[in-house]
């Protein structure tokens, strides 16, 4: 298995992570590279990130900062998400669609009561503030990356900020937030609804200190459990045309009664009048073969595999699950249906998978 090379990690490879220099560590490549892929036993890590022991870098995250006192109004007025009323400590995620509606940016966002944090995807930081910039006007704000500065942890846990620490991300994921819609199963039926998860923000500088004697956690292990979580990720769940109802996102990044955004009538609209083209599903996969299908690999059904129904969007290996999958698929595809996953280029036998009961409609 290889960590995934696309899409382009821009310029968060040349942001080497201090954690690389702990016994063990082997790099990440990709979008994740920068980190640790993992550090000699990703199994044991899993269990040790689902046990709330382990820590991840994420140091590659870019970390951008907001302050000035009209900052989260225009932020509301930008994004899918209320934030009006974003209370210090408070956790949300939101937004930047397309004109069309199309997903351009998937904001992690906390205010301190001074400062609204936000982190993105690794080398989505520098276009996110060039648009932002543009975005001001009137507005008393100033937006800065601060990427070279600020570092991502990620733990296994649900407990916001205590008193005196650094800002924490809380991930609401798969919790259905207040004026938000599911299009899948009940909070209490998702695949995800143990997940816990939280983004600590420490000085770049204090990353080795902020993990201590904790057991350092690699991606291969933070990706497994994302993916059984059915939790999407930008640049890997979405292209140039997702619409967040695809990957279920309503749940818990969009306000579905709030004023007016970039994109808006498409989520109405389709939120109103129809389904979503796609859907996010949950695959899990023949593991009898070494080798994992790659990412981008085309989706067949099992009676007819002459024509793709979908994409593979993320892959790990899960310690309890085995391999698995995360694929946009074409909506009329049945929930039960069989389906075939190309291996790749190399000439192996298409993989079998079984799609989780997601329940997307």
């Amino acid at each position: 298995m290889t960590t995934d090379t696309s899409p382009a990690p821009g310029r968060a490879a040349r942001r080497r992570s201090p954690l690389l220099d702990l016994p063990g560590a082997v790099a990440a490549d990709g979008v994740d590279a920068g980190t640790a892929w993992h550090y000699g036993d990703p199994v044991r890590e899993q269990r040790y990130l689902e046990e709330g022991l382990g820590v991840v870098d994420l140091s590659h995250r870019d970390v951008v900062t907001v302050t000035g006192p009209d900052r989260l109004t225009w932020l509301h007025s930008l994004t899918t998400q209320h934030l009006l009323d974003l209370a210090p400590g408070v956790s949300a995620e939101a937004m930047v669609l397309s004109p069309h509606g199309h997903v351009e940016h998937v904001l992690h966002v906390v205010d301190d009561g001074a400062t609204t944090w936000l982190t993105v995807e690794p080398g989505t930081g520098p276009d996110l503030v060039a648009w932002l910039d543009r975005m001001r006007f009137l507005s008393r704000v100033e937006v800065v990356d601060v990427s070279d500065r600020w570092a991502v942890l990620g733990e296994a846990r649900a407990a916001p900020a205590a008193p005196g620490e650094p800002p924490v991300w809380v991930d609401p994921w798969p919790r259905v937030q207040e004026g938000s819609a599911a299009y899948g199963v009940a909070d209490s039926e998702h695949v995800g609804r143990s997940r816990r998860w939280r983004e600590v923000l420490v000085p770049r500088a204090g990353m080795p200190a902020a993990v201590g004697d904790r057991p350092p956690v690699g991606t291969w292990a933070a990706e497994a459990v994302r993916v059984a979580a059915a939790r999407p990720r930008h640049l890997f769940e979405t292209d140039h045309r997702t619409i967040p109802h695809e990957a279920d996102w309503l749940r818990s990044a969009v306000h579905l009664a709030k004023g007016c955004y970039r994109g808006q009538e498409t989520v109405a609209r389709v939120h109103n009048l129809g389904r979503p083209p796609r859907r996010l599903a949950l695959l899990h996969l023949d593991g009898s073969g070494h080798a994992l299908p790659p990412r981008a690999a085309a989706v067949r059904r099992a009676d007819d595999p002459t024509a793709a129904v979908g994409f593979v969007t993320s892959v790990a290996r899960h310690a309890e699950l085995g391999p698995i999958a995360l694929a946009l698929l074409k909506r009329k595809v049945s929930a039960d249906a069989g389906l075939v996953v190309d291996a790749g280029p190399d000439g192996a036998a298409p993989v079998a998978a079984a799609q989780d009961p997601l329940g997307l409609a």
